[in-house]
């Protein structure tokens, strides 16, 4: 990524920061959760271009979420930050244990695979009185640098915090994907056997693509606790999964920042849909997956690079 566009990029966010005070608060409380889905979805992009489709991320975005809800209520920890960074490490240490497993399957093997692991934690969830049970764990409002904010403050500083991961997880998987591993994904998903000749281990780079996600996905469950202040078991179902793999073909798996703008697009047909069509919202989102199957096969992140390379060849 060139300097110019990390500073472009750093003064979006800044621009963003600022005027959130200006907003109402149930868009501010609709980007968060945009974004906190974004996290997840960048970690999606990068097993995607490996060839790798999982339909169990929801595993590691549950794992994040009630490792801050827990944290809070066992270990009396207030610290978003701290929080945050318990979450990623939480998810990525799951990661590496089911990795462990998960590296060695392809294709509907994995993707299967990767919903069971997120079904059985699902089911724990449900089972396990300690963790709430159906009921799920109220979240106590975090404090941010020694501060206590409630309502508006809160909702604003936890806008905040996200601008901040956002913006670093940008610069990280942007930073991953250009580097030697990160271009080895093309060649894992198209011929595996000869990456091997060259010396290099397909399974550890897919563990290792499996715990960037999951700690992404970590950090994004930390930020939906913060920011609704409740964890259910519902996060590890399957249709969160879903939903997350929904966005991911919304996106496309060639630019970064599709990921949260298509994740922020999603959240706002939902509501609209919800709102509009409170029994069959469902239908209006497949129609919207239909749409861009069909028009749009590669995601909204195609016409941004099209549109990029349209401005450089423009330019010389």
């Amino acid at each position: 990524m060139s300097v110019r566009h990390t500073l472009l990029g750093a003064l979006v966010f800044a621009g963003l920061a600022a005027c959130v005070p200006l907003l109402p608060l149930w868009l501010i409380s609709l980007i968060t959760i945009a974004m906190s889905s974004g996290l997840v979805v960048s970690g999606l992009i990068i097993l995607w271009r490996a060839g790798l489709v999982p339909f169990g991320q929801a595993l590691f975005f549950a794992t994040g979420a009630y490792t801050v809800a827990l944290a809070g209520l066992w270990l009396k920890i207030s610290d978003a930050v701290v929080l945050v960074i318990l979450a990623i490490v939480a998810a990525a240490l799951v990661a590496a244990f089911a990795g462990l497993l998960l590296a060695r399957y392809r294709e509907i093997f994995f993707a299967m695979l990767s919903l069971a692991l997120s079904m059985i934690l699902y089911g724990l969830l449900v089972k396990s009185e300690a963790l709430g049970s159906t009921d799920g764990i109220n979240v106590a409002q975090a404090t941010f640098f020694g501060m206590k904010p409630r309502g508006a403050a809160y909702t604003i500083a936890v806008f905040w915090l996200s601008l901040v991961l956002v913006f670093l997880a940008w610069l990280s998987v942007t930073a991953y994907l250009g580097s030697v591993a990160g271009q080895m994904a093309g060649a894992i998903r198209d011929n595996e056997i000869r990456v091997e000749y060259l010396g290099i281990s397909v399974t550890r780079l897919i563990h290792l693509k499996l715990t960037i996600a999951a700690a992404l996905a970590g950090a994004g469950g930390a930020l939906a606790a913060l920011s609704i202040s409740h964890v259910d078991p519902q996060m590890a179902y399957w249709t969160t999964s879903g939903g997350f793999v929904f966005v991911t073909i919304l996106a496309g798996a060639v630019s970064v920042p599709a990921a949260f703008i298509g994740a922020l697009i999603f959240e706002v047909i939902r509501s609209i849909a919800v709102a509009v069509l409170p029994g069959g919202w469902q239908m209006i989102l497949g129609t919207v997956l239909l749409v861009t199957i069909l028009f749009v096969p590669n995601g909204l992140g195609s016409l941004i690079m099209r549109k990029r390379i349209a401005g450089q060849g423009g330019s010389k």
